[in-house]
């Protein structure tokens, strides 16, 4: 299963465009598109995205290399576009709002398909260590596990949930979902979850993205949402890996390599850093190498 995901587009199911996206023609660039039936749409306009998703479905390009997901706004709306020709081409759902209490009512829909999932972090209980140990446990029973792709965490909900909006002028981190984010970490991370970052909602603040996405990766964040094409670049350039990083997870990953030794002025243990260079390697597969010109800048929706 991929370790990283790199940046995820959501595009709102009623966009007018959706198939030219779907079918790579107008973002080639996004490596991971999320058509969303949640947030993004408003009650008025859940039937008419509904049934433009249905038509970019029924006629959507198979052999695409981007993966394609749909968030989903609840059970009921997650059993129709299950029902639509096409939805088995899908690679899986965002299912939003997720708690230990319902999961079950969304995983018993998909239980018989091949689709992933990626449950949404973003009720107040988040804020409850002991809830987020209960959905973990949850979520490591026997069928359900191997099909988490990633939990996602949702910013802004949560932040709403405290009556807040993020700043201008300072990332998440430095918000009060810091620390709730560095227990999501802890709670979830070491049992082999894997998480994504909240989205960046400042088009005109380039320079906070960048830092924000640094310290996404310092929290071990395996992507990110995008909610415009431009920022696609802006985020998978942090995952460009840097040659003398890929070197040392090379030489750790190197069976010949002795327990302890030392590179680049760091020590570098084979046992603790191997997760750590598996993930170097793999992000240099997918990203390539750090300084290397993106070849599109995206194109707006």
């Amino acid at each position: 299963m991929v370790k990283t995901l790199g940046a995820s587009l959501y595009v709102p199911a009623n966009h007018k465009n959706l198939s030219e996206i779907a079918d790579g023609d107008r973002i080639p660039q996004a490596r991971s598109l999320i058509f969303c039936l949640e947030d993004a749409v408003a009650d008025r306009d859940l039937s008419w995205a509904l049934f433009n998703l249905s038509v970019v479905l029924a006629n959507m390009r198979r052999e695409v290399e981007t993966q394609r997901f749909v968030r989903v706004r609840s059970p009921e709306v997650l059993a129709r576009v299950l029902a639509m020709p096409g939805a088995e081409h899908l690679d899986g759902f965002v299912l939003p709002k997720i708690t230990r209490q319902h999961f079950e009512t969304y995983f018993r829909l998909v239980r018989d398909t091949d689709h992933v999932l990626m449950p949404t972090l973003e009720t107040a209980e988040v804020f409850d260590d002991a809830e987020m140990r209960l959905l973990r446990a949850a979520l490591e029973a026997p069928g359900v596990r191997h099909r988490i792709l990633a939990l996602r965490i949702g910013g802004n909900d949560l932040l709403a949930l405290l009556g807040l909006r993020r700043p201008r002028g300072m990332t998440i981190y430095r918000t009060p979902l810091g620390p709730v984010i560095a227990r999501l970490v802890t709670t979830f991370r070491p049992y082999g979850f894997m998480l994504t970052a909240p989205v960046f909602e400042y088009l005109d603040l380039p320079e906070l993205l960048d830092q924000e996405v640094t310290e996404d990766l310092a929290y071990g964040m395996v992507g990110k949402t995008a909610i415009h094409p431009t920022q696609i670049a802006s985020i998978e350039q942090h995952y460009q890996v840097r040659p003398q990083d890929l070197a040392v997870a090379q030489a750790i990953l190197d069976e010949s390599s002795p327990a302890v030794f030392r590179m680049n002025d760091a020590m570098c243990e084979v046992a603790t850093h191997r997760a750590w260079a598996e993930r170097m390697v793999e992000q240099s597969r997918l990203f390539g190498d750090a300084g290397r010109k993106p070849s599109m800048e995206g194109e707006p929706t």
